[in-house]
């Protein structure tokens, strides 16, 4: 964190004008679409998130800080299962995230007998966190309801990818796997200030996700450049 921390005095002594310019944090969401997820949950968990992302407190949480969110989505499910749903884009205005949020309320699965392969998603975030703008920040926030199940752990993911400066938070969904929310937080969080959210089942995952989105979109002062709670320098 020391060169996120030099990153922001920086960004904070050059003025007004080049923190409101900087991209304060690029967002990556990754959403479970294995076999324990059902076409009915599938539909909770796409107009769940579409309809987080259009509430007043996180476009307000999006929009209320100075320089704008990057934000990327897709869905995960085996090894080479990973589908793009919104590539990067500046999250400048309300009519951003209304696009967004079509976006997503239209998506069709394109998977949905594969296993859940964890690793996998997770090294393909990190490789998708390459083609991201310059953010100050670097959040990944992966939802799921079950336990890496094929190929290589998280352990590895994290070994063998690069996840400097990446933190990675999660939504565990209850109901198909028992412990879900002890794995993710053993196995799956990192970087300071990580955390799990927690939804009891797929009923639960649409206020989860808006819990999740405002936690880590909420900004702090610092030397006049707003910082993502939870990776402020320590």
């Amino acid at each position: 964190m020391k060169r996120a921390a030099a990153l922001a005095l920086a960004l904070a002594a050059a003025g007004p004008a080049a923190a409101q310019d900087q991209c304060r944090l690029a967002l990556l969401l990754g959403v479970d679409v294995s076999a324990s997820v059902d076409p009915a949950e599938y539909v909770q968990q796409t107009s769940g998130l579409a309809s987080a992302l259009i509430a007043p407190e996180i476009v307000e949480a999006f929009l209320n800080g100075p320089g704008p969110v990057a934000l990327s989505i897709f869905e995960w499910s085996g090894r080479f299962q990973q589908d793009l749903v919104v590539d990067w884009t500046l999250v400048t205005s309300e009519e951003d995230l209304t696009r967004i949020a079509e976006r997503i309320a239209r998506q069709q699965r394109r998977h949905q007998d594969f296993p859940t392969a964890l690793g996998y998603a997770l090294g393909y975030a990190a490789g998708h966190f390459a083609t991201a703008p310059p953010c100050l920040f670097q959040t990944l926030d992966i939802s799921g309801d079950g336990m890496n199940n094929d190929g290589f752990d998280p352990a590895a993911a994290f070994e063998h990818f690069p996840f400097d400066g990446i933190t990675v938070n999660a939504l565990a969904i209850g109901g198909a796997s028992r412990g879900i929310e002890d794995y993710y937080l053993e196995e799956v969080i990192r970087g300071p200030g990580a955390f799990v959210e927690y939804a009891m089942t797929h009923d639960d995952f649409a206020a989860a996700i808006r819990r999740k989105l405002e936690r880590e979109l909420r900004v702090m002062i610092l030397g006049g450049l707003a910082l993502p709670t939870g990776q402020l320098p320590r």
